[in-house]
Parts: structure tokens; sequence; C-alpha cells
């Protein structure tokens, strides 16, 4: 498949190498236009727990370019025993006699050992880095165990919170940045869907990222079970914090028409109204001083402040239901000290959740989404296995399309050179048929006897049966 996978994640390196490593903005562009010299398509996948370069080696060096690489095997050979052993995949095949390989298996294991030092040196020589001070934390995958790989980490199983689904929009966007800079080729857009399509399997066929397991995500879950018809829906954010801002853009993302902010900072609170404002949503800036008035038109609240005082009292609740004529009201209170009254919870109409509360949700929802990790791992497993094959098929029609080709060549060449004779009267007309049977002959089975006898050299009695069958079955078709 050619497929390998280089790079750090938050398992392998610590933060402080990561954000060293890190690829954003205007350098994604311009390592992936300098990738395009050593790989048949790359993409960079750089987060704030991850960078990693997924690319495909070139599938056509020449002998001498393999001869070159084969040279830094040594190196790279010691540099890669100190990955894992599925990184290491033998794959060693005598270059053809038009001095290049034509396909992956044709390349060695060497030769690809050496190609991915040489964009790990690219990698540190991009990152004015010694690769000796990064080389000890890169991991490397190749072929399947690249494309598990990929497909674990578009599932979220790789994630530093199990299951986040932000990964895979993530992955999108690099790719679409790939495409853009013309470095996706057909070959590696093809894994790409591949992998896409097999994420979504795993999502959808397992429970591995239905939990919330994050407080603002937990709070847009809590949302979506008490409320419908989220557009006629008002949310107030009480102090435009962190923590209220994940909350915020998470409850928004679920489509609801109307938001109200209070804080004391007028500027922050700007800031997360910005953030906020789309055509089809109204956002509003409020004071603090203003909380008891705007209570009444909050159908959710998510208070986070870093108060040491109430903010929201029972009285003011009671209040804001009467004007309200008694609409449910959810209220979520994130902040230590309490900003809202926990008696509260005891109002009909009232739905209050502390952060301890959600605390407990998301304690369960870890455990399930663990127990969902592992149907999930072996679905990677099956997915992995049928995206191979469906790989080996697209992969062996072009290997036939290239035989054939190559053979029809050969036969238009020995058929020109008979024509030619038989022009210039060299020979009698006999003759030159039978020569030109025989070197028929001689170059249509060249290929199935050489196969032949390296199985029966190397006591491969499968595939010799397999061969030896497959032509007495084209004798009898004939």
């Amino acid at each position: 498949m050619r497929l390998v996978v280089i790079g750090v994640n938050h398992k392998t390196a610590p933060v402080a190498l990561r954000e060293r490593l890190v690829l954003v903005g205007d350098d994604v562009s311009i390592a992936l236009k300098q990738l395009e010299a050593l790989t048949d398509g790359s993409v960079i996948v750089s987060t704030c727990n991850r960078t990693e370069i997924y690319a495909l080696v070139p599938q056509t060096l020449t002998v001498q370019d393999s001869q070159s690489l084969a040279t830094q095997s040594s190196s790279a050979q010691a540099l890669d025993s100190q990955a894992s052993d599925s990184q290491v995949i033998e794959t060693d095949v005598p270059a053809n006699t038009d001095n290049t390989f034509s396909s992956s298996a044709a390349l060695s294991s060497a030769a690809i050992s050496a190609h991915i030092v040489k964009i790990k040196t690219w990698l540190a020589d991009f990152k004015q880095l010694p690769l000796t001070e990064i080389d000890s934390y890169l991991y490397v995958h190749r072929d399947t165990h690249a494309l598990t790989h990929w497909l674990r980490v578009a599932a979220g199983l790789d994630s530093m919170i199990l299951g986040e689904p932000q990964i895979l929009g993530q992955i999108k966007r690099s790719v679409h940045l790939a495409q853009d800079q013309k470095v996706l080729s057909n070959q590696l857009g093809w894994i790409v869907d591949q992998v896409f399509a097999a994420a979504k399997r795993v999502r959808n066929e397992t429970k591995v990222g239905a939990q919330a397991v994050s407080l603002s995500f937990a709070a847009a879950k809590l949302v979506t079970q008490i409320f419908d018809d989220l557009p006629s829906r008002t949310l107030l954010i009480v102090a435009a914090g962190e923590m209220n801002r994940l909350v915020a853009t998470h409850i928004a993302g679920l489509g609801v028409g109307r938001v109200i902010i209070c804080n004391r900072n007028p500027e922050r609170a700007e800031a997360l109204a910005a953030e906020l404002r789309n055509p089809n949503r109204r956002v509003e800036v409020r004071t603090l001083q203003e909380l008891p008035q705007v209570l009444a038109e909050a159908d959710i609240v998510s208070s986070c402040s870093g108060s040491m005082d109430l903010l929201i009292d029972k009285n003011m609740t009671v209040q804001a239901l009467k004007r309200r004529r008694y609409q449910p009201m959810l209220m979520i209170d994130l902040a230590v000290p309490r900003d809202i009254d926990s008696n509260i919870g005891r109002i009909d109409d009232v739905y209050l959740y502390s952060v301890d509360d959600l605390q407990h949700v998301i304690a369960g929802n870890i455990e399930q989404r663990r127990q969902a990790a592992v149907e999930a791992e072996l679905l990677v497993s099956q997915l992995v296995v049928e995206m191979d094959r469906r790989f080996q098929v697209r992969q062996v029609g072009k290997d036939i399309q290239q035989y054939r080709t190559r053979t029809h060549d050969q036969v238009d060449k020995l058929l020109h050179e008979s024509i030619a004779k038989l022009q210039q009267g060299d020979a009698s007309p006999e003759d030159i048929i039978i020569e030109l049977s025989r070197r028929l002959t001689q170059s249509l089975t060249h290929a199935p006897s050489k196969l032949m006898r390296k199985a029966a050299r190397e006591g491969d009695s499968e595939l010799l049966n397999f061969v030896v069958s497959g032509l007495q079955d084209a004798d009898r078709g004939r």
C-alpha cells in the first residue's frame, strides 16, 4: 500500500516537544509543497495533541534511487528498531528489468525505511530541530498498520478523550488543505475516502462517541433531553469565562435561536457574542445588574463565575417562573463556589445541575465508552481488512493493465521485426512464422515459468500448485 504515518501525539511526547513540532497556518501549506518532492501525496494533521504526516512512499523509484536509499538502510533500521514491531514489514522483491519499481510490492523494506528517514530528516530540518532530539518520540506505521492507526485516530479511539468527535473534523480540514495545495494524489485520496467512510461506520455502529464525557458536551446533551424546537429557545450565559464559552459554543451549535450574555466585563462579553452571532441567531450583551430581569426570558441558564456570592437565588427564580408562566427552565451551575442557590432544585419546573451532578454523569459515560471501545476496536480490525482487500483489487487491476500493455508492446515489437524480415526477404515466410511463434511462446511463458521456479526454489507448494492449476485451467479454456 506504501502508506506511512510519521508523528508524535500526547502518548509519545510531552507538550513541550509537541508545541515545537506543531504546524499551523502558512507552515502547513509550505510543508505540503516541500513534501511533494518526497512523497506521492501527503496530509498533515496538526493539533494540540498530535502532529502527524500521512504519506505515500513514491511508487516509482529507479534502481539507482533504490541503491542510494539502500546505503542508508543501516541507519534506517537502527532508527526503526526504536519503533514497534508493527512498523516493520518485509517486502523484499528484486527490481524489474526496466530499471523501475512498478508496484508497492517491489519496494524493499530497506528502501522504505530509508525513505522514512528522509521524511523524518525533512521534518527536523523544517522545524529547525536536531533529528536526534525528536526521533525517539516519533512513531512510524506502515501499510495496514498505518491504515489502522489513521482509522483509530479518525474514529476518536486514539484521542485523549476517548471517542471525541472533533478530530474527524480536524482531519477533514487537513485533507481539504492538501487538496487545495494539489498534493493529494488520486491513490491517497481513495485511501482518505475509505478512512472517512469506515470512521463513520465505527461511530454509527458502536457507542464509542454516544455519551458525553466533557462538562460542556454533557450540558449540551441535557438541553436536547429536556427541550425540543431549539430555534425558539433562549440561552442565558452568566459570566463569559472559558468554561462558559465552551458551554455556549456547544449549546448554540444545537441551533438555539437567542443567546443573552451577562458579564461584569463588557469587552469579554462582546468577544464571546461575536463568536456566537450568525444570521439565524440573535446574541445580546447585558450587565450582571440586569440578571433578575433577563432570567425570566431564559429557557437555559449556564453560570460559571468566580464570585464568592450567589448570583441567582430562590426568590429571583420564583419571580422569573411567574413571569414565564411556569415554563420549564434548565439551570447548569458550573461554578465553585456555586452561583445558583441549591434550594432552587426543589422548585417544580426547574432542572438544576451542579458541576458534581455533571461529573457523576460523565464518570458513568466514560465507562460506557470504554466498553464500547472494545467493540469499536474489533470493528476497526474488520474494516481495515476490508479496505486492504479493496485496495488490492484496485491495485491488481492497474497491475493487470500494465502487464497487458507491456505484453502488447512486446508482441507488436516482434511482429514488426517479422514483417521487416518478410519485406527484406531475409528468410522464407515459413521460417519467419516459425521463429515468430517460438519467440512469442518464450515471451508469454517467461513470467509464469519464472514464478513457478521461484515457488519451487522457496518450497512454496501452495503458490506452485496455484500457478500450475491456473495455467492448466487456461489450457482447458482454449
